[in-house]
């Protein structure tokens, strides 16, 4: 009775679920708690069901569960909801992936640093995606690894138990007391785990984070499918789609935009990609440079999925260490990559820069002449032997247009690895899947990238490849058109405010194809101390977002994203990218982005009206 209260429910909530469920990948964060994310939206969500209240307008006033989507959203915390109840789990307990591997990935990974073993069992086989020697060896977990005969053919062990399942019925799960985790995979679809007992109740926030930062959720699209299969009750049919076309037309694009000619490599998201590109990196180093210390030289202030990542990868691995990279304010990224270059050699180290150009969120560009040149400077160890040299990994999120990797381009005789969020112009905001492209002198590692996604299952859609294949080939365009209405509102904003201090590129930039969409604002401050000028300034940017969010809201989001088709988004680092950067390295500044297509002459209204208002 209560499974088909349940059933008939999620019947009636997909039929009258806001389209934007389906669509969006940021959500509104006017109703986003992120203390609570997913909680919020799963107390209001379960109250409506008590009420069996499905209801359109109901819906859309539910909090949102997820900032972005690539954490999480309404459908997978609908999917979540569900297989919770029918199974009598807490719905914490249910984590869905796009990724069939990364669940496996995430329970070895907190086995590794609380020192407890590990055992995979499996039925049908799955050595096609997961290479029990490459986890062992490249990312240093440990576990024993047996095929079944049968669903029942196991016994007890002391350590954690993980069960892994082919089935499209990703909600029925075989649920035994020696099975500690079950992960149900689907080719097409992803995969959903199930964490049993309350032994295990603390693996799920670590689980989660990983999911945050390796990979993405299940999506939206797929999660879509399962949760119809479950109401009408017949099994998912896979179905043959035909990506060959879309795919072909975005590698192509890619290849056209960077003008690079080794193949591009396509993740589930930006963060995926970047993964894929450490694991690679890692491997390559391991089997190049074997009993060398590994180095990643990341900006502490960087976007804080960048910092956080690097870190929790150098957590894993004893030979893997994180170095920083003071880039921005009164720090200048050529003078810094120098000295930490100069004392890895020393070290007979192998270094591998991850860097933001232009930076965030200070918009900072290089002199590239001389970034070239102290990346190919020769260097030495204590032994004067030649030091291995650097790879230069670029996130190029900001400005994917640029040409550095190309035949006679600034970067050619660099090994460089470019990579771009795709949530932002390459899609305009409708999927979140990442590229990466190498030059002619990464043919190598750009191979052991391309293992490493394929062994995390990170790589793009077919639906995501169909969206960029329709968006992409318009990116460039998008760009201009974005950077000429960024470049009139900050002139409008330096005449408005000549107090304030806005870090956005120069038009010599812009003339060099750097033409971000993207501008930070330092806010003019008062105060007796610098405490008092501290407080007064945050509030002051809370007061100017909120008033251009309230004002135009159709328009206006508290959001951390850009590139998209439509709108302004306006966010504070420090809150929000740089969620889990260390403090005395967060920036509490304005930040905004500005899209082709948006009411400029209203946006510089309400501006001026914060204006008169200070």
């Amino acid at each position: 009775m209560q499974k088909n209260r349940i059933l008939k429910y999620i019947e009636d909530v997909l039929t009258n679920m806001p389209s934007d469920w389906l669509k969006l990948t940021t959500h509104r964060l006017d109703i986003y708690d992120e203390a609570k994310a997913k909680t919020k939206f799963l107390e209001q969500f379960t109250n409506l069901f008590e009420h069996n209240n499905a209801d359109k307008i109901a819906l859309e006033n539910l909090p949102t569960a997820y900032d972005y989507i690539r954490l999480g959203h309404p459908l997978s915390c609908v999917l979540e909801w569900t297989i919770g109840r029918l199974t009598d789990r807490n719905t914490n307990n249910i984590i869905s992936f796009s990724s069939k591997t990364i669940p496996v990935l995430a329970i070895l990974r907190k086995n590794l640093l609380s020192n407890k073993k590990t055992r995979i069992l499996y039925i049908e086989e799955i050595t096609t995606f997961f290479n029990p020697e490459i986890v062992k060896n490249i990312y240093g977990y440990q576990f024993d690894f047996k095929k079944l005969k049968s669903a029942e053919d196991f016994e007890k062990f002391e350590g954690s138990t993980i069960l892994i399942s082919q089935t499209e019925a990703l909600y029925d799960f075989n649920i035994n007391a020696n099975i500690d985790f079950s992960v149900n995979f689907s080719e097409q679809l992803g995969s959903v785990l199930l964490i049993n007992g309350v032994k295990n109740k603390n693996y799920i926030s670590d689980i989660q984070h990983v999911r945050r930062r390796e990979t993405i959720a299940m999506t939206p699209i797929n999660t879509l499918a399962i949760l119809q299969s479950l109401v009408s009750e017949s099994i998912f049919e896979q179905k043959n789609i035909d990506t060959v076309s879309s795919k072909k037309i975005v590698l192509k694009t890619i290849k056209e935009i960077t003008e690079t000619n080794l193949k591009p490599l396509v993740a589930s998201s930006g963060l995926s990609m970047q993964y894929a590109i450490m694991m690679g990196s890692v491997d390559d180093a391991l089997e190049n440079h074997p009993n060398k210390k590994i180095k990643f030289i990341v900006p502490p202030n960087c976007y804080g999925g960048t910092n956080d990542q690097a870190r929790r990868v150098a957590a894993c691995l004893k030979n893997v260490e994180i170095v920083d990279l003071p880039v921005d304010g009164d720090n200048d990224m050529v003078k810094s990559i120098d000295t930490v270059l100069t004392k890895i050699a020393t070290e007979d180290a192998i270094p591998y820069i991850i860097a933001e150009i232009p930076t965030n969120p200070r918009v900072e560009v290089p002199n590239l002449t001389d970034l070239k040149s102290v990346l190919t400077k020769k260097r030495y160890t204590k032994l004067g032997e030649l030091a291995v040299d650097p790879v230069f990994i670029l996130d190029q999120t900001f400005c994917p247009n640029v040409h550095f990797l190309g035949e006679g381009k600034i970067l050619s005789s660099v090994r460089t690895i470019s990579y771009a969020s795709g949530s932002k112009f390459p899609s305009g905001g409708k999927c979140t899947a990442g590229y990466c492209v190498g030059n002619d002198m990464t043919e190598n590692l750009m191979q052991k990238i391309a293992l490493h996604l394929k062994l995390c299952d990170n790589e793009a859609t077919n639906y995501q490849y169909e969206i960029l294949a329709k968006q992409m080939p318009s990116m460039n365009q998008r760009i201009i058109n974005a950077y000429q209405n960024t470049r009139d509102f900050v002139n409008f904003i330096q005449e408005a405010l000549p107090e304030s201090k806005i870090n956005f590129v120069s038009k010599d930039l812009a003339q060099q194809s750097f033409m971000p969409s993207v501008f930070s604002l330092d806010l003019p401050t008062k105060g007796n101390s610098e405490a008092e000028k501290e407080t007064y300034k945050r509030a002051l940017n809370l007061k100017l977002i909120n008033l251009m969010i309230t004002k135009i809201p159709n328009e206006s989001k508290f959001c951390v994203s850009y590139g998209q088709l439509k709108g302004c988004y306006w966010t504070i680092p420090a809150t929000s990218t740089q969620g889990t950067t260390k403090e005395g390295d967060k920036d509490y500044i304005v930040r905004a982005s500005l899209s082709g297509n948006l009411d400029l002459e209203l946006h510089k209204k309400v501006f001026l009206e914060f204006v008169n208002s200070i």
